[in-house]
């Protein structure tokens, strides 16, 4: 007979498998180091109006897959009534069959709200109340969700010119989450974009006239960082920048930028490159961890980026090579002693060999996994593509020492999306251990489990003030 969908054993394919969650999994608080939430939304314990603000006012995968149903987007990122928007929404759930937001769809709903019923044009208006009958209750908040999930920490994407007001309101608060920033400095390479470098480095020090200047600034900013309890850096870039300017080119370039004169396509990844090179040598010395994202080719849709402008699920996978800037910018690290901490993540998911391997030739002690293969991530966020990773990674790479699942979500819906992973990581054990690939050591298999969902974690990033783990 087939299974139920999204039952108690859903993707748990094995008495293995299903112990493995139950028993261990299941219990372990989350993590969720690379998020895009909004700290004011945590700091102001933030309230929506209806379960479209909450579910589709920032989702680019949801909006990718009702522009592919053919929905105008009127109803998508446009002017249309919630109400509208969450019919299109519904209309368009029930052609996702096999798309991971398909099950994230039910997950959120049955997690968050309680609702095991399945939603389509039909259900849309059950549905509908239903959630903002829930969005009333005293609980429905963000700081509510993030107890519900049990959340420990997140980390935030920030901007090295934000005052983290919001991250201080929160973590001096009774909110059971702490609240982390992650510094990242990716508008400090737009030099050939002048207009909105400009703008941004008078916000930052309008008195910066040199590479020196704009340096100075940018570790006063990570140094304000850290005192604030920032661990993190992150960068997304189409490749790692491997072949630093030096200081005469990087301020040429810079003063060109400042008189409004774009740099040429070779000059921007020199000047990126030069910054990467610092930013990675001050990460190391304060025991940052840094993350680089690699390979979204950003705004191909001309027509509708000139509309609608980024960030509006356009953006998809880029077709670079990744391999050798990556093991460039890496060894320059440490031929100084200066490596830090380290997680690569790629969108090309051709590129999961390639960057497993060279994850494996900048191991060093103390730490565990020092560089890291990062988690599916967006394109790879999926059964296949998180199967992938956890498979590559096993095969050239420590699973065990692997720090596990993040959402970089902008929802506070998205945290089921742990279970998920969860789910999947232990089915893939469990079937190891049934074809007898693993031993039935449960000790030895429950302590991996509990490492990679969260306790890794915990240890990797050496997060201040991290309350100890109830659950565990």
């Amino acid at each position: 007979m087939p299974r139920t969908y999204l039952d108690d054993d859903f993707l748990l394919l094995s008495e293995t498998a299903r112990n493995l969650y139950h028993g261990t999994a299941a219990h372990q608080w989350i993590i969720d180091y690379h998020t895009h939430l909004p700290p004011e939304e945590v700091a102001n314990d933030h309230r929506w109006e209806n379960i479209t603000e909450l579910w589709l006012g920032h989702d680019h995968y949801k909006w990718r897959a009702m522009r592919a149903n053919g929905i105008p987007e009127s109803h998508i990122t446009g002017a249309a009534p919630a109400r509208e928007k969450f019919q299109a929404y519904a209309e368009t759930i029930p052609n996702t069959l096999r798309n991971p937001i398909y099950d994230w769809t039910h997950l959120e709903l049955r997690r968050c709200f309680g609702i095991e019923t399945l939603l389509n044009p039909d259900t849309a208006d059950e549905i509908w109340e239903r959630c903002n009958e829930r969005l009333e209750e005293a609980d429905f908040s963000s700081r509510g969700l993030l107890r519900k999930f049990n959340v420990d920490a997140v980390g935030t994407t920030d901007d090295p010119t934000d005052d983290l007001i919001h991250h201080d309101v929160t973590n001096n608060s009774d909110c059971s989450t702490k609240v982390y920033p992650t510094f990242r400095p990716d508008k400090a390479f737009f030099v050939d974009r002048p207009e909105l470098l400009n703008a941004w480095l008078d916000k930052l020090n309008p008195d910066i006239k040199s590479s020196a200047d704009l340096l100075s600034a940018l570790k006063s900013r990570h140094d304000y960082f850290h005192a604030k309890g920032c661990r993190l850096t992150d960068h997304g870039m189409r490749y790692a920048l491997a072949n630093p300017c030096h200081e005469g080119d990087a301020d040429r370039i810079l003063s060109a930028a400042r008189e409004g004169i774009a740099a040429s396509p070779e000059d921007t990844d020199a000047f990126g490159a030069m910054i990467m090179y610092y930013v990675g040598q001050w990460n190391a010395e304060a025991d940052w961890t840094m993350q680089l994202h690699l390979g979204p080719r950003r705004n191909p849709n001309t027509r509708l980026f000139n509309q609608l402008g980024p960030d509006s699920g356009f953006d998809t996978i880029g077709d670079w090579p990744q391999g050798e800037p990556v093991l460039s910018f890496l060894d320059s690290l440490s031929e100084l002693n200066k490596l830090p901490k380290t997680i690569l993540y790629n969108l090309n998911p051709r590129d999961n060999a390639v960057l497993a391997c060279a994850c494996g030739s900048f191991q060093e002690s103390p730490h565990r996994g020092k560089v890291q293969f990062g988690s599916g991530w967006w394109y790879n966020d999926t059964l296949q593509g998180m199967e992938d990773q956890i498979n590559t990674l096993s095969s050239i790479g420590l699973l065990a020492h692997f720090v596990g699942m993040l959402t970089d979500s902008r929802s506070f819906l998205s945290f089921p999306r742990h279970e998920y992973f969860r789910r999947l990581l232990c089915n893939i054990i469990g079937q190891d251990v049934e074809d007898g690939k693993l031993p039935n050591d449960e000790k030895l298999l429950s302590d991996m489990v509990g490492n990679i969902c969260y306790h890794n974690a915990k240890s990797y990033f050496g997060l201040p003030h991290h309350k100890e783990n109830l659950l565990a």
